[in-house]
């Protein structure tokens, strides 16, 4: 019952403190147009920007390949490894679930070594050493962490995924059950609950940060209006923007 009520808790603060995070982006005012060039000139070719982003992070790419490949292959794994927990939470499990459900562990091997070679990168290249905080160390910890306990319930300690699957089922519905007495099980739930707190107010939360990153989120459309100097009574030029 007290993981229970833990998971409740960092359910709740995760997604309150997702909310409170978003929106005090989107409140923040951009005075200024500082689109990164080449930037694309209308909303539409915004929108293609950030989908080529998100997808295949063409920043990053262009800035460094290692740090790309790495960083890709984290959030591709991540993505799959989390569409192979849906099963726990839905009932029943959706057809496709099960054509994943084998590829999982691979992906999370895959995902664990990722983020091994993003912790190695950060302690062993001095430009990126000189500029890592602690918490960027205690984030990646946290992240190898439960994947290595994630991984050893499935390859070598393994548990009762029907109890599992009964216990997540009560978290979506409120209806709390019991939990198999495994000790791997409970420490990758703990850190889990963990994680749900510290993201939201962590460097973990730049993939909801980028979309209102205003130098990709603004098309690079300067040139629409033209500035002329204008004179006043006093004669003192003042500036004038027409429309071109």
């Amino acid at each position: 019952m007290v993981l229970y009520a833990f998971l409740c808790i960092a359910a709740a603060v995760f997604i309150g403190g997702l909310g409170v995070r978003i929106w005090a982006y989107a409140a923040t005012p951009v005075p200024l147009r500082i689109p990164v060039t080449p930037a694309p000139l209308t909303r539409s070719g915004v929108v293609m920007r950030l989908f080529w982003e998100v997808v295949l992070f063409r920043s990053l790419f262009n800035a460094s390949k290692w740090t790309w490949l790495f960083g890709w292959a984290f959030h591709a794994t991540l993505l799959f490894v989390l569409l192979t927990h849906l099963r726990y939470f839905v009932q029943p499990a959706w057809m496709w679930l099960g054509l994943v459900q084998d590829l999982g562990g691979y992906a999370g091997l895959a995902m664990v070594a990722a983020l091994v070679a993003l912790a190695g990168r950060r302690l062993f290249v001095p430009r990126i050493s000189a500029v890592t905080a602690p918490s960027d160390y205690l984030a990646l910890a946290l992240l190898i962490a439960i994947g290595l306990s994630g991984l050893a319930m499935k390859f070598v300690f393994h548990t009762d995924i029907v109890a599992v699957k009964a216990f997540a089922l009560g978290l979506v519905y409120l209806d709390p059950q019991p939990l198999p007495l495994d000790p791997f099980l409970i420490i990758h739930l703990s850190l889990v609950a963990v994680l749900l707190v510290v993201f939201p107010f962590s460097k973990l939360l730049h993939g909801a940060a980028l979309f209102f990153n205003p130098t990709r989120n603004q098309p690079d459309d300067l040139r629409e209006s033209r500035y002329a100097p204008r004179i006043t009574r006093n004669g003192v030029p003042a500036a004038r923007s027409d429309t071109a």
